[in-house]
């Protein structure tokens, strides 16, 4: 397997991954009422189906504290996921604060990251990227529950649009490492599969 070509794959595929981020996030900012209440119906469908899922690994259990605990969390799930699909603005209301809440652990980890990370070029669009995450959640969290059903449609797309940019970067960055890296000669790398 030639090394640079298999670097240079997997950047291609990181490059498209982030078009699609950037296509999203502008296609959220276009329209934040439907995005924002499409993500609360998404979550509220994945929450039923994570119910269902609690409610079957009990019905194994047959018994004891783990039976109870998992048809418990099924019904909480259940009850949580359908009431946001049922109620989808009551839902993005909950899901406004949750989303805050993300992006301020988004943006610790993406600082951890670029720290580790540091003395590769680039890193500092991940910084960026972690700040432009607290910006964002400090908006969400001043302007809850006003303006909800624009805020998170809106700053969904921003937030995807940052990212998308700097994964575009970033994966360009390691498309130019890779050609740079070992001459084409010596780029083949013996499978042991």
């Amino acid at each position: 397997m030639n090394l640079n070509k298999e670097i240079k794959r997997q950047a291609g595929w990181s490059i498209f991954a982030s078009v699609i981020m950037i296509v999203a996030g502008v296609l959220a900012i276009v329209v934040p009422n439907v995005s924002g209440i499409a993500a609360t119906i998404f979550i509220g469908s994945l929450l039923v189906v994570a119910g269902i899922a609690h409610f079957v690994f009990a019905s194994y259990l047959r018994g004891g504290a783990g039976m109870w605990w998992g048809i418990l969390l099924g019904l909480l799930c259940i009850g949580t996921g359908g009431y946001m699909f049922l109620h989808p603005y009551v839902g993005l209301a909950s899901l406004t604060l949750a989303l805050a809440a993300w992006l301020f652990m988004q943006a610790i980890l993406e600082f951890l990251f670029a720290y580790y990370l540091r003395p590769l070029p680039g890193v500092g669009w991940m910084v960026f990227d972690g700040v432009i995450m607290i910006i964002i959640g400090v908006l969400i969290c001043l302007t809850w529950p006003a303006n909800t059903d624009l805020v998170i449609g809106t700053l969904v797309g921003v937030g995807l649009i940052f990212s998308g940019i700097t994964r575009f970067i970033l994966s360009s960055y390691a498309r130019r490492i890779a050609k740079d890296f070992l001459p084409e000669e010596h780029q083949t790398v013996q499978g042991t599969f």
